[in-house]
């Protein structure tokens, strides 16, 4: 008997061996099909904090100082997701994917940032609370709500167009179709998903050039920058119209992400008044503890020294953001959510360096004047799911749902 446990002891415990083994080296999966992977960062970064993925043909970075240096490397560049039109986008969705400030480099990623951070200069401040309020009303029943349908995948996007004066009309289009044009920033599309980009992306195009030529604020920008980069005024409109969709798009994705699992952590954790005090510190804690965003892409341009490592032209890079995130080396006690920690700002969620996130306090504001609404208007706010099932997606862990409770 005694021999027999011994010998399942050992069974045991070269399972767990070998599926460690195994699990340390996987570095692309679907967030759906993984319970825990922090864990599994936590094993990378002990052991291979720059990895050589031979089956994925990339190298895998987990490491705070690693991802920090690549993202202010100029040499570690965004690459090219729809090369010749592979993936047989119409005329206005490549367009949109050509133009994105997210997705360009060097001059024009230069060019179009300057666009983009206009683009919010122009947005105008408005009561989120009131948007909250219309949400909750419209969308509850016997005091219970989806957060993730009701406010995460409205919120956002709703704001972003009011704030720069779209109509309630065109609003609602928008908002009702922009899940579809989010799929235009997918590497590799499959043929249903570029029928739905295509199906849409000249309506939202057009509406949202309509709009920005009927503002004479946003065309005298236009006019104006044009002639500073010395670039045609057609060709500026362009930059305008695609990087508002993108913004658009940012926001459905990101800040869908930032919501949900910002008021999954604080009802997790929550032990004082919601103050917004507070709550801009779960935010922040939340970006840095279970971020939306997981990982990012580069293709180094040049060889790059990495770690005591020769990181070859054109290879390939996983920029494992929410690992960087639990990095002990940099963060104190990384797996605890700890609002207090001095240096939780120290995330890298919204990037660093050229391609920082330039929506990163549009999206942390969004989130704590949500909930903060929602802890000062309602009392016993419950999670009444009983297990978070995520997304089937790879860069993003985002919850399908959060079904919650209110009085």
């Amino acid at each position: 008997m005694h021999i027999s446990v011994l010998n399942e002891v050992f069974l045991y415990k070269a399972t767990l061996f070998c599926e460690t083994i195994l699990f340390m080296k996987r570095t692309l999966f679907l967030h759906s099909e993984v319970h825990d992977p922090y864990a599994e960062y936590q094993a990378m970064l002990a052991e291979y904090p720059v990895y050589w993925d031979e089956a994925n043909r990339l190298w895998a970075i987990y490491s705070y100082e690693a991802c920090k240096a690549l993202l202010h490397n100029d040499d570690a560049q965004i690459p090219v997701i729809n090369k010749d039109n592979k993936d047989a986008l119409d005329e206005h969705a490549l367009l949109i994917s050509s133009h994105l400030v997210r997705l360009s480099n060097a001059i024009e990623h230069a060019i179009t940032r300057l666009v983009a951070m206009r683009l919010y200069e122009k947005m105008k401040i408005i009561a989120i609370d009131k948007l909250v309020e219309n949400l909750l009303e419209t969308n509850y029943a016997d005091q219970q709500t989806d957060w993730v349908e009701t406010i995460g995948k409205k919120l956002p996007v709703l704001t972003v167009l009011k704030s720069l004066g779209f109509t309630d009309k065109d609003a609602a289009i928008i908002c009702a179709n922009i899940q579809k044009l989010t799929k235009i920033m997918l590497p590799n599309k499959t043929p249903e998903q570029v029928k739905e980009i295509n199906t849409i992306s000249k309506d939202i195009y057009r509406l949202v050039e309509s709009h920005l030529l009927s503002s004479h604020l946003f065309e005298a920008v236009i006019h104006n920058k044009s002639e500073q980069y010395k670039i045609e005024a057609d060709k500026m409109l362009v930059l305008w119209v695609c990087n508002c969709i993108g913004l658009m798009i940012q926001s459905y994705d990101a800040g869908r992400g930032i919501l949900s699992n910002s008021l999954l952590q604080v009802l997790n954790n929550q032990r004082q008044p919601a103050t917004k005090d507070h709550l801009y510190k779960s935010v922040t804690e939340t970006l840095r503890y279970d971020p939306p965003v997981h990982n990012t892409r580069r293709v180094a341009a040049n060889d790059i020294t990495l770690n005591q490592i020769i990181i070859k032209k054109g290879d390939a890079l996983l920029l494992v953001l929410a690992a960087a995130n639990r990095d002990p080396l940099q963060f104190n006690q990384p797996n605890k959510y700890d609002i207090k920690r001095p240096n939780n700002n120290e995330h890298v969620t919204f990037g660093s360096g050229a391609h920082n996130c330039i929506a990163s306090h549009f999206a942390v504001n969004l989130a704590v004047e949500s909930l903060y609404y929602l802890f000062n208007r309602h009392t016993n706010v419950r999670l009444i799911e009983n297990a978070i099932a995520y997304e089937p997606l790879a860069n993003v862990r985002l919850p399908k749902s959060l079904h919650i409770s209110f009085s």
